[in-house]
């Protein structure tokens, strides 16, 4: 008989085992100071981060189980997160573990319930129930969350969970010191991998301590910071090892042929050495007499397991049959399995099953967790899991799989959006693709209402895998296109369109046999998109995106036909097509309204003012309009039409000559950009910035903004002719501070491997402006640049690059001592500016012409 006594708090798996009794604490003292001296600074308001990185069974859990126990009597917050090995693919996991504890959510709680703790919690931390609530649902996988009411892009989506979850942080560390620990990041998913990132950049200044875990096959990418640190734990030494036997085995002296055989074998790894002497015990290889343990057996006439593998499965052998098969059905369902599950997996009377786990239990091969039937059975170390999953075979692994993704959808029916994730791997696993395939496109979607996209992405393949495995047929192949085509739509979203195209052209035959229009049309587009932006080859890209509008106007699919408008928009801008690129942007921009999406609407209103009014000369309008945009998306908060809105705005800011207003709306994008990995236009916004610094003749920190502006469009292999732009902009400025050991000739190759008539002008004036300020034999070469210039710009209708070629043409004659040359083109320069409403650039050169004369 049991009586209760009150609900179990969360534990880690490491309190669950010690409860059994652990080895003392050695060789880890050094490191665990190295902790609580980090604690002590975080307590200060200095937050800190530790790494501890060690290969499988060195230690990490234990020397986080005893930095707690240090602690405990603390006045702080201890909170977990997970990594396991299904866990790659579900977007937040090590995230979701933390809320949970955070809020005191149970397995067992309804979404009422949830909804009830988090509204509790953000009441008592001081958080706007409005501004967190529908995010931290969402992340809890709790119906009618609220977030797809709120109108908005998935980037500032994954944004506003990202801050609304640090935020959780932040406020709770206000009230006590806060721990956050998280095992096993080699196993990290990542959009938890990217949090963690975010969370870090904003601990310095708070009482946070993080704590993180991994083997050493990760790589962590925030070493850099001064608040981090790094512990390595390595191997126990000789004399480490055998005080830990001395305990294992209750001895002070120990015969030396089993210390000897100790050290061979376990190599100074803790798990390794307590599993191998517990193995010796188990096979009545070392026996006992009243004053020690010797070796019973002949050394030479037995078979000792040779790794650690043989000496855990030396161990699982040595189970009954029934406690054996239990444990390989648990290793097939994770780390940490629950009562309710294995049991509707083996389909075994209580009593019997009990009596197996029981056996687990007393083997000290897996720790129970909670108060049956809520029981939870975790595998003592993750190596453990691992072996004996591996020596399943394959067959039988396959049967398992299949039984184990059954049981679940049976058992959470009413709430089976939480399991999406693991059910496509157990699904896969077991060679049953079509529900593999069918669980990856949810899991996906699911991804996408937190805007974990590089997590929808990564379903989106599974998907496309599955499919592609199955036999052939009709119906087959019309989801494999789907699949192919919501993956090169993923693809899209983030600027990967090389990977797009990859994605969708093995499919555009099947779409044509078919006449799949819907998907024909979202194929055409990012064909179109491939080739303006990845090779410059607009006639077929007009091609292509006309197609995808021609067929989404017919079927009525509204993505492709904002998509295709865009496309087009972009592309005949690209071309210098002004006109036509306004009607194309104007129809996105009626169809965004229509559909009452404001960050769509700012982004259009954005794509017009950078690619049309700018480039045109009317930058009155331009500003006007950029100024609506950015309204527009400070009012509804969506990340990415800030970063858009603030990138044009900036753009617009420079030609209008205000400069300390370009500078500051530039380095707002800049930082709204770095927060969601929008490099293309980051990039755009460095090369402004370059030109921001260039004309305040701060030229090394022009040239720094030119070469990120190369690099960023690097990583996507957006548009060469940008890159080659920004090359020739960063020469440039180099000579500019008397750096000159500039190449030329590439730069000239550059110019002639231009196919963007956008750039013409810019480029040639970019050259023409270095010769001229590399040395005095450059400068007639440099006039033949200037006037290539002018006519490219005259004939493109680029009117405030037109204006700056004959600024730059009256620079060149005043070299000269041509006086009248002087003023005619700073006369042209001035009225070009004016025309355009470039009114500081209007008043630099009207104040260039007062002094000439």
């Amino acid at each position: 008989l049991y009586r209760v006594i009150t609900t179990s708090s969360r534990r880690t798996r490491f309190d669950v085992s010690a409860e059994r009794g652990v080895t003392p604490f050695i060789g880890r003292e050094r490191e665990l100071e190295l902790l609580l001296d980090g604690y002590e600074r975080s307590k200060t308001g200095r937050g800190q981060a530790f790494s501890i990185m060690a290969e499988a069974g060195v230690g990490k859990s234990r020397i986080l189980y005893e930095f707690r126990k240090t602690i405990s009597n603390e006045d702080a917050t201890f909170l977990e997160g997970k990594c396991l090995s299904y866990s790659r693919g579900v977007a937040y996991h090590p995230v979701i573990d933390v809320l949970k504890s955070n809020f005191n959510i149970l397995d067992n709680d309804n979404c009422t319930q949830i909804r009830e703790k988090v509204e509790i919690g953000l009441q008592a931390l001081g958080i706007e129930k409005n501004t967190a609530l529908p995010y931290v649902l969402e992340l809890l996988s709790v119906k009618e969350s609220g977030i797809n009411r709120i109108p908005m892009s998935s980037e500032a989506r994954k944004d506003r969970i990202m801050s609304s979850v640090s935020k959780i942080t932040l406020k709770g560390s206000e009230i006590r010191p806060l721990v956050i620990a998280i095992e096993d990041l080699h196993w990290i998913d990542r959009s938890s991998e990217e949090y963690f990132k975010v969370l870090l950049e904003s601990i310095s200044g708070a009482r946070i301590f993080l704590i993180f875990t991994y083997r050493p096959e990760y790589i962590q990418t925030w070493g850099g910071k001064s608040y981090h640190s790094q512990i390595n734990l390595n191997r126990l030494s000789n004399r480490e090892s055998l005080a830990m036997v001395s305990h294992l085995l209750n001895m002070e002296k120990v015969d030396t042929r089993i210390e000897e055989l100790v050290l061979e074998k376990a190599e100074g790894i803790p798990f390794f050495i307590e599993e191998f002497v517990k193995s010796l015990k188990d096979l009545k290889i070392i026996e006992k007499n009243k004053k020690t343990y010797f070796l019973a057996k002949d050394i030479k006439n037995i078979t000792i397991p040779s790794t650690i593998q043989e000496v855990i499965m030396a161990r699982v052998d040595s189970l009954s049959e029934g406690a054996r098969e239990l444990l390989q059905i648990g290793s097939a369902i994770e780390r940490e399995f629950s009562y309710e599950l294995i049991r509707k997996v083996t389909t075994l009377s209580d009593q019997e099953l009990l009596s197996r786990l029981s056996a687990l239990k007393d083997s000290e091969l897996v720790y129970e967790r909670g108060i049956y039937p809520q029981s939870t059975y975790i595998f003592k170390n993750a190596l453990t899991r691992e072996v004996v999953y591996e020596s399943i075979l394959s067959s039988k692994k396959k049967r398992l799989h299949q039984e184990i993704g059954n049981a679940i959808e049976n058992l959470f029916k009413n709430s089976i959006d939480e399991h999406y994730e693991i059910l496509s791997e157990h699904f896969i696993q077991s060679e049953n693709y079509l529900k593999g395939a069918e669980y990856s496109r949810l899991t996906a979607k699911k991804a996408l209402n937190t805007a974990s996209i590089n997590d929808a992405i990564a379903a989106g393949k599974k998907r496309v895998a599955c499919l592609e495995k199955l036999p052939q047929t009709e119906e087959i192949q019309k989801k494999i296109i789907d699949a192919r085509t919501v993956l090169g739509l993923y693809l899209s979203q983030i600027n990967l369109n090389v990977d797009a195209k990859d994605t969708v052209s093995p499919i555009i035959d099947l779409a044509l046999k078919h006449d799949y229009k819907k998907r024909l049309c979202q194929i055409y587009t990012i064909l179109g998109s491939h080739s303006c932006w990845i090779e410059e080859d607009l006639p077929n890209a007009f091609g292509q995106l006309r197609k995808a509008l021609k067929i989404s106007e017919e079927v009525n699919e509204f993505i492709s036909m904002v998509m295709a408008n865009d496309g087009l928009g972009l592309a005949f801008s690209l071309n210098c097509d002004h006109e036509k690129a306004l009607t194309c942007f104007e129809k996105a921009l009626d169809l965004t309204a229509k559909a009452d999406s404001r960050w769509g609407t700012a982004q259009v209103k954005s794509l017009i003012v950078f690619f049309v009014h700018n480039s045109m000369g009317k930058i009155d309008l331009a500003y006007k309009t950029s100024t609506e945009a950015v309204g527009i998306a400070e009012e509804i908060g969506d990340i990415y039409s800030q970063a858009v809105s603030m990138c044009c705005h900036g753009a617009t800011c420079y030609y209008k000559g205000f400069m300390d207003e370009a500078k500051n709306y530039l380095s707002k994008s800049v930082d709204f950009c770095e927060r969601i990995n929008l490099f293309a236009y980051n990039s755009v916004v460095h090369h402004y910035l370059g030109e921001v610094f260039f004309a305040a003749g701060d030229y090394p920190k022009s040239a720094d903004h030119y070469e990120k502006a190369v690099w960023l469009y690097e990583q996507n292999r957006h548009i060469p002719s940008w890159m080659n732009l920004n090359k020739i902009a960063a020469a440039r400025a180099k000579i500019m501070r008397s750096e000159l050991d500039t190449d030329f000739e590439s730069l000239f190759e550059y110019v002639r491997n231009n196919k963007i008539n956008m750039y013409d002008g810019w480029m040639k004036r970019f050259v023409g402006e270095a010769l001229l300020n590399f040395d005095k034999q450059h400068a007639s070469e440099s006039e033949i640049w200037i006037k290539q210039a002018i006519t490219a710009d005259r004939k493109n209708n680029m009117m405030f690059q037109l204006g700056q070629d004959h600024a730059l043409y009256a620079e060149l004659f005043n070299r000269k001592n041509d006086i009248p040359r002087v003023r005619e083109n700073l006369t042209l320069a001035v009225k070009i500016f004016s025309d355009c409403g470039a009114d500081g650039w209007t008043e630099k050169y009207t104040e260039a012409l007062r002094i000439l004369n």
